[in-house]
């Protein structure tokens, strides 16, 4: 595994703790949500110009459509949330909440 490999995984268990850890203000958990899209893009497009997979160079520009559609859907409810609570608390998502 080279170097780039590493820092790209490691970059994406970086953001998949700050998910974990961050979870409470909705705002920091879409920002660890993009980095770890953004990690998977890298590698993904890495791994296939590493094997020449020509069949499937679409696969990361797909991936790149998926995380700009969670992104916009991400911040629509940041900015409903906003309006409606004055705050980015994700326990005010609580569906089952009275």
């Amino acid at each position: 595994m080279t170097p780039l490999n590493i820092n790209l995984t490691m970059a994406f268990f970086l953001a998949l703790a700050g998910v974990l850890i961050y979870r409470s203000h909705l705002m920091s958990t879409l920002l660890c949500l993009e980095g770890m899209m953004l990690s998977l893009f890298i590698l993904l497009s890495l791994l296939i110009s590493h094997f020449h997979m020509l069949s499937s160079s679409m696969a990361p520009l797909i991936l790149l459509v998926f995380s700009a559609c969670e992104a916009g859907v991400g911040l629509a409810l940041l900015v409903k949330m906003s309006s409606n609570y004055g705050n980015d608390y994700v326990q005010n998502l609580n569906l089952l909440q009275c």
